[in-house]
């Protein structure tokens, strides 16, 4: 009923949606879909009365596809959080509010960097190695929205650090993104894993002290291509 608040999926028509027992369901005519994209627009909407949440589950992931609600609570949340939003109390907000992100974001970095370091531990003779890997791999994945296992909250820092690196060196001193894999259950994960036990036996290296030629060293190699193409940035 339109009076209940409910989750709901998406219908198998346009226009109508399928609610957790499996019934299909047409919103109202005097609702609208609000589209995602405005969290606190969504808030109010959802505060003002009985709303249906649409989600779309994508493997193990659950993705919002908006909120149907009565169109007048739509219009009058517009319109409080268009005169909200265009005052010096709010402009200041956001302002405080950007700074403190960015300032979050840097001590993230900051620490990640730090994590990846830890995980090499390279030997004294390769710390300028270990600086220029840590470098690539901080800038890589901490950017917020990269949607890199270094922005998830699930797992300590330092798993965080080891994953990364062993994504990046999988990316950027390996054939991987031009292998074709076959599509056998379990196929991707075994070439990741062989790759990633690659990685970690050439990074043994290093932290064992060994002199590595720079000529066959292929995350030498990387780096010093990942650095030019960074030079070279307009």
């Amino acid at each position: 009923m339109p009076d209940q608040t409910r989750i709901v999926a998406p219908g198998p028509r346009p226009e109508t949606v399928i609610t957790l027992d499996g019934q299909v369901m047409v919103p109202p005519a005097d609702w609208s879909l609000l589209l995602p994209g405005d969290p606190g627009l969504t808030r109010r909407v959802k505060a003002a009365g009985p709303s249906w949440t649409v989600q779309e589950k994508r493997g193990r992931k659950i993705f919002s596809q908006g909120v149907w609600a009565p169109k007048i609570h739509i219009a009058n949340a517009m319109q409080q959080l268009v005169a909200e939003r265009a005052t010096d109390s709010y402009a200041k907000k956001q302002a405080a509010g950007a700074r403190r992100r960015e300032k979050t974001q840097t001590e993230y970095v900051v620490s990640f960097r730090d994590a990846i370091l830890h995980f090499l531990s390279f030997a004294p003779a390769h710390r300028a190695l270990a600086e220029l890997l840590a470098d690539a791999v901080a800038a890589h994945a901490t950017p917020v929205g990269s949607g890199t296992v270094a922005r998830t909250q699930r797992i300590p820092i330092e798993q965080r650090a080891e994953s990364a690196v062993i994504a990046w060196m999988r990316h950027q001193t390996t054939l991987y993104d031009q292998m074709k894999i076959a599509r056998i259950k379990g196929e991707r994960r075994e070439v990741r894993r062989m790759l990633a036990q690659q990685s970690r036996q050439l990074l043994q290296k290093y932290r064992d002290g060994a002199t590595v030629p720079t000529g066959t060293c292929v995350l030498r190699e990387s780096l010093a291509k990942s650095h030019s193409s960074t030079d070279d940035t307009p």
